[in-house]
């Protein structure tokens, strides 16, 4: 096990009716916030109008920004900065899923940054300061209710990039399941991708000695993969929400991959779809996850063993280990099936005619200097490449 720091100071309020607490819990950090949320669900469902009543109640004044759209975009962050830094905001609070709370940590950062805030996105320079960031998850997915990570679309440049700190965790989470009643199944399906992709990129590594946390990564797979066809068959199962929503904050809040080297290199295939075709992340995931554990495991093949016996449920011969771990990687493939995501890029409409393109922007070889992506096995733009065509 590697040497590690944990920190996650994220206040987690759960349950049913917490967010009409909203005012009295944000009262202590601050008297007047930034409203930021999505499209019109919130409003429809009648969430913003009980937000906004907590607030005055409080006597915390407020702006808005909504049209917050999956991948979010810079373009709406520019103008969340400058609106922060005209009305004198003390706080963000987002209300919504992943993308909307991503755009408020991009917010929160840009306020205090000197220059272009997508300079952060590219160089990766630390940030010294941020407005504090709180969020109502209406969608559970991302983790970004209690992680430091932000992900943001150049909608001009086509590019999507990723910025963690901890200055970006947010101080206070609201995660009532009954907010999670309304989503449409696909909105279910992409968002237990998504968690357990950030489990994986945990998960699999040549770290040794990491009982621990292997254990915990399988316990979140287990209880994902268990309560998400429940919750698919009764879009009203508070327990089976209950159970998806924190396995997503514990799957991305780090605790899952300290003391272990990480990987990351699925995301950072996936942005490249996402930056250029638009597409659903954890849609996204579910197509390339069993392609690149096709293309790695033999880098490690004793870890793929494992997931396929301890999370799959695979029994064979261990003389015999590439038929366990095929046919672990084929249950995976079923899973994702069954809760209706895609199979293949062509699925999701991506053709063969910018696979080059992705694969060389994904490692930076684009751009005239190569960084390969992955911890376990690391991917320069051709193995990427043979990904994608794995896929395809």
């Amino acid at each position: 096990m590697n040497n590690f720091t944990f920190y996650a100071p994220a206040r987690i309020v759960f349950g049913k009716g917490q967010e009409d607490r909203i005012g009295e819990l944000l009262k202590p950090y601050a008297k007047k916030i930034l409203l930021h949320t999505g499209g019109g669900s919130v409003k429809k469902s009648g969430l913003y109008d009980r937000v906004t009543a907590s607030l005055e109640k409080s006597g915390i004044e407020y702006v808005a920004l909504s049209g917050v759209r999956p991948n979010p975009r810079l373009s709406l962050v520019h103008e969340g900065i400058e609106l922060c830094k005209r009305e004198g905001v003390e706080l963000i609070l987002a209300v919504g899923g992943g993308s909307v709370i991503d755009s408020a940590k991009a917010i929160a950062m840009g306020v205090y940054y000197d220059g272009d805030i997508w300079e952060v996105y590219e160089t990766g320079k630390a940030i010294e300061k941020a407005l504090p960031v709180a969020t109502i998850l209406t969608i559970p997915a991302a983790g970004s209710e209690s992680s430091g990570d932000t992900v943001i679309t150049n909608e001009e440049k086509q590019l999507k990039y990723g910025y963690g700190s901890d200055h970006l965790r947010p101080v206070l989470s609201v995660m009532d399941p009954e907010l999670f009643f309304t989503l449409p199944e696909s909105q279910l399906a992409n968002g237990v991708a998504d968690m357990m992709s950030h489990v994986f990129e945990r998960y699999f590594t040549n770290t040794k000695n990491t009982d621990l946390t292997d254990g915990l990564c399988e316990t979140v797979l287990r209880t994902l993969m268990k309560n998400a066809p429940k919750a698919k068959a009764n879009m009203q199962d508070y327990d089976a929400w209950a159970e998806l929503g924190f396995a997503g904050t514990v799957a991305h809040n780090g605790l899952v991959g300290m003391g272990r080297v990480q990987d990351w290199g699925c995301h950072n295939m996936e942005h490249e779809l996402s930056a250029i075709y638009d597409v659903a992340h954890g849609a996204g995931l579910a197509v390339l996850t069993p392609g690149w554990m096709e293309y790695v495991y033999r880098d490690n093949i004793g870890m793929f063993v494992q997931f396929a016996v301890n999370v799959m449920g695979v029994r064979g011969s261990y003389r015999d280990e590439d038929a366990i771990v095929m046919e672990g990687i084929a249950r995976l493939r079923k899973f994702f099936r069954e809760m209706g995501l895609p199979g293949s890029l062509s699925e999701l409409g991506i053709g063969e005619d910018r696979l080059e393109e992705m694969a060389k922007k994904c490692t930076g070889a684009a751009f005239g200097e190569e960084h390969p992506v992955g911890g376990l096995k690391k991917l320069y733009w051709q193995d990427v490449l043979a990904i994608y065509n794995l896929v395809k």
